[in-house]
Parts: structure tokens; sequence; C-alpha cells
């Protein structure tokens, strides 16, 4: 059935003495006699367009037009459409008349606005919701590989069919042991355990990883997503010490490359002059997202004259980051302000003295520079779990690798990683 003729159905049911009733059976309305009494319009939302800019298109008043904006405001910023998002607006065939419409807000939620029915001639009344898709999780498990052609996880699990999204969440689970910029190597490979987000049958995301391994250049981690003893949800591995870390091994993600390390002597390309290079220089694309490496207070946010935009962030232990060469600083990132580890503050660019798109990073303990690469090294990890609760730990991590296992295929399970 085509959605505009279910919708004037649906509409019918509802008001069903302007439908008539010649097609009425004793159990309920034949749709093929109904008549349809909407009309619907499928589209997708156009650059730079608010909801009154959009609406106005669809020749609504501008009375009309404002009322329903002045509605959705307090559930959504009508400002805030997104161009290429899909929305629906349904109106009356007899006169054009408003009577709902929607917007997808993401994949899991989509705006519906509808005309309240009323038989006063006031302003119009309007019912607006967030409304959640009825969604399904299904537990799924994939196995990469690291190879030649396919030299990052991005790479390898998009040859498996998977996306991005995917690669992030299990880079997440190993960020405090492996820098996936540089220490991902050839053989090596990964199996996870996640949530594959459906809506009605179809793939829209994914849910969190459950657990995961990673077979890096001679060493095998495992990573169990776990309530700590504070509560909250954090990586363990299979003993139960925590894998994260005072400092994550990278501000990027996993993609890029380092094209300069930490040197005491380096001939600088645009000076033309030998002086030590305090930090480590990352290639990446223009726009890509740069993280603070641990929580603490941004105590420097704008123009640094050949660093170009910096933002420079203090931590605990004496510990103080910096981004330099930044196109975009985030937007909140002031000095003064906290930000979480993992938090977006800028966005790799050129700016400042520099000669091709990168971001250059750095590290100081006490005032002094030091290699980010090496004294991650020297940094404990945090709390494990405790001892009293390590035997439901232990269970909880038996499950899910079973769980892993048994939902790879066979043949794609490596003996090395049989019965880790």
């Amino acid at each position: 059935m085509k959605a505009g003729r279910l919708l004037a159905l649906l509409a019918c049911g509802s008001i069903a003495a302007s439908c008539g009733s010649s097609g009425a059976s004793q159990t309920g309305y034949h749709d093929v006699l109904l008549a349809r009494d909407v009309d619907t319009l499928e589209a997708r939302v156009p650059r730079n367009a608010t909801l009154q800019s959009l609406l106005r298109a669809h020749e609504a008043s501008s009375g009309l037009a404002d009322a329903i904006v002045g509605a959705v405001r307090a559930r959504f910023d009508p400002r805030r459409l997104r161009a290429d998002q899909p929305y629906r607006l349904i109106t009356s065939l007899e006169d054009g008349g408003f009577r709902e419409f929607r917007y997808t807000m993401d994949a899991d939620r989509f705006l519906r606005v509808a005309l309240r029915d009323s038989d006063s001639e006031a302003e119009p009344q309007f019912d607006v919701e967030v409304v959640e898709y009825p969604k399904e999780i299904v537990t799924d498990a994939v196995r990469v590989e690291i190879t030649h052609e396919r030299p990052s996880l991005w790479a390898a699990l998009d040859d498996r069919g998977e996306d991005i999204r995917l690669a992030l969440l299990l880079a997440d689970a190993f960020s405090g042991e492996v820098d996936f910029n540089s220490d991902l190597q050839a053989d090596d490979y990964s199996e996870v355990l996640f949530g594959r987000i459906l809506r009605d049958g179809q793939f829209t995301g994914y849910d969190d990883v459950k657990a995961a391994t990673l077979y890096n250049d001679g060493r095998f981690l495992t990573a169990i997503r776990y309530a700590g003893p504070d509560g909250r949800e954090a990586w363990y591995d299979a003993e139960g010490r925590s894998l994260k870390r005072l400092f994550l091994k990278s501000p990027l993600g996993f993609e890029p490359r380092i094209t300069s390390s930490f040197s005491n002597r380096r001939l600088h390309p645009v000076l033309n002059i030998v002086r030590a290079h305090r930090g480590v220089d990352y290639r990446a694309a223009y726009g890509t997202p740069v993280i603070a490496v641990s929580a603490g207070t941004v105590v420097e946010a704008g123009w640094a004259g050949g660093a170009g935009r910096r933002v420079a962030v203090r931590h605990a232990s004496g510990y103080v980051s910096a981004y330099f060469h930044l196109s975009a600083i985030a937007a909140g990132i002031r000095p003064g302000v906290r930000v979480a580890q993992g938090q977006t503050i800028g966005k790799v660019g050129n700016s400042g003295t520099v000669t091709a798109t990168h971001l250059h990073y750095e590290l100081k303990k006490n005032g002094v520079a030091v290699n980010p690469v090496t004294e991650h090294r020297n940094m404990p990890p945090g709390v494990p779990i405790p001892a009293d609760a390590m035997p439901a730990f232990l269970v909880e991590r038996d499950r899910l690798l079973n769980e892993l296992h048994a939902a790879l295929v066979p043949s794609d399970v490596p003996a090395t990683s049989r019965g880790q």
C-alpha cells in the first residue's frame, strides 16, 4: 500500500463521518473503497533551510508557519534542520490545509507536528512530540584482518561491509593500549561482539560493543565492557585490569600516520633551520576531529602565531597537552572550561607556519616537553575490578567471549584465538 493511501486510511479512520460508510463492513472499513482526503509529500531538507523557510516553500502562510514554529520550540530548535534529512508533509486535498509534518532527526527519532482537531475558529493548535522509531537490537560478531591492502581498522571493517561507526567503537575499547595511527601491523586481527540496530528490518547503526579481542604485533588483548567499582561501564582486560589510562595514546582517530616524531634536532620544513621538534606530527584530513587525550582544564584556546589556532589543556600529575595548527576550535572551548577525555576540542587544519595539513601534538610534564609516545608507556592503568567482584566479572567475561566465538563463522576463528 502506498504511503499516501495508508495515511489517508488512518486519517479517515479517525474522522469516519467525513469518509462516508458505503464501503464499511461490520468489522471495519475496506481501504480500497475509501476516498483519499490527504496529500503526502516526501522529500529531503535542502541546504540552509529552517523549519520556517521549509513550510513557507510549501506555500504555508506566514501566520501558519509562525504558529507551527512556535509550537515546536519547546521540543526542538526549528533552526537546526539538517540538510538532506528526510521529511514528510501531509496536507488536505480539499483545501491544501496543513495536517501533519514529520522530520527525521536521526536514526532513532523523528519530530511529529500534527494539527489538533478543533471545531472552534480560534488559532490552530498543534500536538508536538519527539517519537522514537521502533527498533530491534540483534547481537552480531565480525572478525577483521589488517593487511597491506587494508592497513587500517576502518579499511578492514569496510571490507567486511561494516562502516566507520563500528571502527570508532572498537578503537575506543583499546585506545589506552593501542595507537591505531601507528601500532597496527599486517597480519594483526580483531574480533568484536556488538549490537546491530535494525529499524523495519533495515540496518541503522550500532549498539555498544560488548567484548572484543585484538591480536597486535605479538600481543593478544581482550576488552570486556563491564560496570566497574564506580558503577559506570568501562573496559577491562581478561584479568579485570582497567584498559583506560590517564592519557589516550593519540589525539586523533586511527587512520592518520605519524609524519614527524619527537626530536631534539630537526630541520624545520618552512624556516629551513635545525631546531628541536617538541612533539609529534600526525597526518590527517582537513577537518578531522581532534580530541583531548585526558580530562583537564583548558588553559589556552586561540591564535598562537606560528602554531596557528592552538588549544592547550592542563591535566592531573603536572601534565599539559597542546594541539597546534587547528582549522577550528570546537564551540565552547575556552580558557577555564573543563573537558572530558575523548571530548572534541578542535579540528585538524593548516593554520600558522606549516607546509601541509596536519596536527602537531605536544605533551609537557612539570613544564618540560616529553615524548608523548614513550611517556604513555609509563602511565599507570585505571582502577581494576576489586577482588570481591572478580568472581562475577570472570563469569561475565567467559559468557561474552563464548558468545563472541559462537557468533563467528567457525572457519573465521583463527587457531591462536580459540580458547583464549
